[in-house]
């Protein structure tokens, strides 16, 4: 029996549809991604449903299957989104290797250094340097691509170089793991 014929107008039968499919959407969501966002998950998948309502398939079975494809696209979604935000990083450091580098060693430390500092920018500076940088926009069609002003986005992009450089800056030292383990003798006269 189709869900939609038990109920008499779209709330009704998008209500049925949440009701019978909620519980199994979530645990489908909470044993493929990270359990706090779970319900999130879910939320968003179900207000995609009601936007696309009137393609829904007309039978209980198919509408539930539907409802499941296209919460996990959104996983799927969000896990590209996660994965080229780490790429970026690595991409910010390789495009910023430090050409007075004195070893390898001094490379990947650099390089260690700038993924961290990178990893603790916010989303926002990210963007901007992202798009000045790997995309090569200039202020006014980075500012488009970000829906602010030109102005704004200079601003935006002058306040994560200073970020980025104070987090580089006071980024802690690496040392030699020798020379922390094994601290060298003092020279006897």
């Amino acid at each position: 029996m189709s869900y939609l014929s038990r109920a008499p107008d779209r709330e009704e039968a998008f209500r049925a549809l949440y009701e019978s499919a909620y519980a199994d959407l979530l645990k489908f969501v909470q044993r493929r991604t990270d359990a706090v966002n779970a319900e999130d998950v879910v939320a968003e998948a179900f207000l995609i449903v009601w936007r696309r309502f009137s393609e829904a398939p007309k039978h209980e079975d198919d509408a539930r299957a539907w409802l499941f494809g296209i919460t996990r696209n959104l996983m799927l979604n969000a896990r590209r989104g996660e994965q080229r935000r780490q790429a970026l990083g690595v991409r910010l450091a390789e495009a910023t290797a430090i050409s007075h580098v004195d070893s390898h060693a001094d490379l990947v430390s650099s390089r260690v250094d700038l993924g961290r500092a990178w990893a603790l920018l916010s989303e926002v500076h990210q963007e901007a340097l992202g798009l000045a940088i790997f995309e090569n926009l200039a202020a006014p069609q980075a500012a488009h691509v970000v829906g602010i002003s030109p102005v704004a986005f200079r601003l935006r992009l002058t306040r994560a170089r200073r970020a980025l450089r104070l987090l580089l800056d006071h980024a802690p030292q690496n040392e030699s793991p020798v020379s922390a383990t094994f601290p060298e003798k003092a020279a006897t006269p």
